[in-house]
């Protein structure tokens, strides 16, 4: 029974691990929930939010978040039910923590979305791995330790390296690698301190296997659509707000990927995420193809918010009514208004991720990656090809605009060298690619140039052969455009160049002139961008809504209307100094452009935020 009131917890401050995506999932929830007449009140303490503006909840409380303050406003509200799977971890623990209070018994308040049962067993690494193994599904080998004694003991058992996951806890706080005995110590009593269960997983490493990301939703009668597959570039042991990602997945066969649908179905099953929707997280190894469950989160998640833009299905939206009882064929797509929510999306284009570190704010913080999340802000980008969504994704950082451009040449290829500064070279992109750093993929790109072989830099990167072969395609497309200069070049080869995602700017460092000159031959070659529409249905049905990425490959999708319009310019991915206060000044920017009449264009590359909503503008 639909509930007539719901209280919805927020995510709090901006923290590593939980940013802007869960302000874009409780806005699209909020907006959902009024549209069926339910009574909404909010709770969240962060005032830079969208969600706690006025107009989207019928009642918003600043408050800590904290037990008993959301007891105090249960206990003033009495809302039917509680919808926590909106506000990252710090929501569902918090309802875990209401619910072992008794307060929501205590208050008659029904939770809707995830169980506690199915939070307990998803969030729980012993539950978790005893649910998988009941249902015959392969986890590694691991031990639940909640003690030094015990962590020990399991080490004898594993041999190192191990990798260290604490339960409960957001971003893999707390979560390592362990290489040796002499670090080990002090990493797992670090672990079993951010665990507010004090229990941690001490895991067989699964080093260098690929890792991937099924986004799931689930209905009252057990329909189950898989919305998107992420595939992250690096490989495991870096946790996957650090990796770069692509959707959809590159490198699985068509059997490796319907046995991983089915056993993401499965575990939705078995942990009992009945209305909803759940990340769940995939390791398999290079080798052999063996498939092993890692983790699940019952929860709208990071990377819910970029399925949901790299696909157009607006999965928090769709789990918010799935709660309320509805089922996947009741739902609309807003894009198309001809399919229900029970279509899969199918994409002809390919979405890219890359993650934004901010290093160089801790002086002498070390640069390797681990299970633990330590990026502050991502960008997105869409293409019709790896390559040119890759190249695309990296100009957003906002770094120096090549894109997939060179850690050690001017000119991105690298000019005449000696023998032995070709090896000296070498030996420093060997030492950045054989570790976890946020440079690699450049190492990647740099170690093609120097004439290393694709398999030694996939051996030592841990890449798969596929995204090195992409890579090293961009690369070539260099060397032509390289070699040719300026009075050889041909409308084929810039044309090549841009459909390979390259900026003008990198032609331009190509080519030894500036960016305005490639900018004027592009133009009398005749070669402009043109726009596609992200549709949900790879052009099966025409799309509504104007949601486009640039490309230059077919005919423009996009319809210029006889309007005025005004152009709003997005922040870009979130860093220390500039989050989500920037995408709320978007919105109202957005919002008032509208009422005056103006017809709105919002360019960002950030997939966390309100602003990149399809329905936005």
């Amino acid at each position: 029974m639909k509930p007539s009131s719901v209280l919805i917890i927020g995510s709090g401050p901006i923290v590593i691990g939980q940013g802007c995506e869960f302000d874009y999932s409780g806005v699209q929830a909020l907006k959902a929930l009024r549209a069926m007449g339910v009574r909404t009140i909010l709770v969240n303490s962060n005032p830079a939010t969208i969600m706690t503006d006025p107009e989207f909840a019928d009642k918003t409380y600043i408050i800590p978040l904290v037990p008993e303050a959301v007891e105090d406003v249960i206990k003033r509200e009495r809302p039917e039910a509680l919808l926590p799977t909106l506000g990252g971890q710090t929501a569902l623990n918090l309802a875990m923590a209401l619910a072992e209070m008794g307060v929501l018994e205590t208050y008659k308040v029904r939770l809707i979305g995830a169980r506690i049962e199915a939070i307990r067993t998803a969030e729980s690494r012993e539950m978790f791995r005893e649910a998988m193994r009941s249902i015959g599904l392969e986890v590694p080998k691991s031990f639940v330790v909640k003690n030094m004694d015990e962590a020990h003991r399991a080490i004898e058992e594993l041999g190192f390296p191990v990798c260290l996951r604490p339960s409960f806890t957001l971003g893999g706080s707390g979560g390592e690698m362990a290489f040796s005995a002499d670090e080990f110590d002090d990493l797992i009593a670090r672990a079993l301190f951010e665990s507010p269960v004090h229990e941690v997983l001490v895991e067989q490493s699964l080093l260098n296997y690929k890792e991937f990301e099924l986004e799931v939703v689930r209905d009252r009668k057990d329909n189950c659509v898989i919305v998107c597959s992420i595939e992250n570039v690096d490989p495991m042991g870096v946790h996957t707000g650090d990796s770069i990602t692509v959707a959809p997945q590159q490198t699985l066969t068509d059997k490796e990927y319907q046995k991983m649908r089915d056993s993401a179905i499965a575990v939705m099953r078995a942990i009992g995420v009945d209305t909803g929707g759940a990340n769940i997280q995939f390791a398999v190894d290079p080798k052999t193809g063996k498939q092993f469950v890692i983790e699940m989160n019952p929860r709208v998640s990071r990377s819910s918010a970029l399925a949901s833009k790299a696909t157009g299905y607006p999965i928090a939206k769709v789990a918010t009514l799935l709660a309320l009882g509805h089922t996947l064929d009741e739902i609309k797509n807003d894009i198309t208004k001809m399919t229900t929510a029970a279509f899969e999306p199918a994409l002809d284009y390919v979405a890219v991720k890359v993650p934004y570190f901010a290093f160089e704010r801790f002086q002498g913080a070390r640069q390797v990656l681990s299970t633990q999340m330590r990026s502050v802000g991502e960008a997105m980008a869409l293409g019709r090809c790896f390559g040119s969504a890759l190249e695309k994704a990296l100009r957003s950082l906002e770094t120096d605009g090549a894109g997939l451009g060179s850690l050690f040449f001017e000119r991105i290829l690298p000019t005449a060298q000696t023998g032995v500064e070709r090896e000296e070279m070498i030996a420093k992109v060997f030492g950045l690619l054989s570790t976890p750093n946020p440079k690699r993929i450049f190492a990647v790109a740099d170690a093609l140039r120097l004439g290393v072989r694709e398999e030694e830099v996939a051996r030592v990167s841990g890449y798969d052969p596929f995204f090195v072969r992409e890579i090293a395609g961009q690369v070539e497309v260099e060397r032509e455009i390289f070699l040719r200069g300026v009075g050889g070049l041909t409308r084929e080869c810039v044309h090549r160049a841009k459909r390979a995602g390259f900026s003008d700017k990198k032609i331009a460092l190509l080519l030894g002139v500036r960016e305005e000159e490639v900018r004027d031959i592009r133009g009398r070659f005749g070669i402009h961008p043109v726009y596609n529409s992200v549709d949900t249905c790879a052009g099966e049905f025409e799309a509504l809504t104007p949601y486009f990425y640039s490309t230059y490959e077919g005919e423009s999708e996009s319809r210029v209307a006889e309007t005025k319009k005004v152009v709003i310019i997005g922040s870009g991915p979130n860093r220390i100094g500039q989050g989500i206060e920037f995408d709320y000044c978007c919105v109202h920017g957005v919002m008032q452009a509208k009422e005056m009449g103006c017809e709105v264009v919002m360019i960002n590359c950030n997939p966390e935020t309100v602003s990149t909503d399809y329905d936005m503008v």
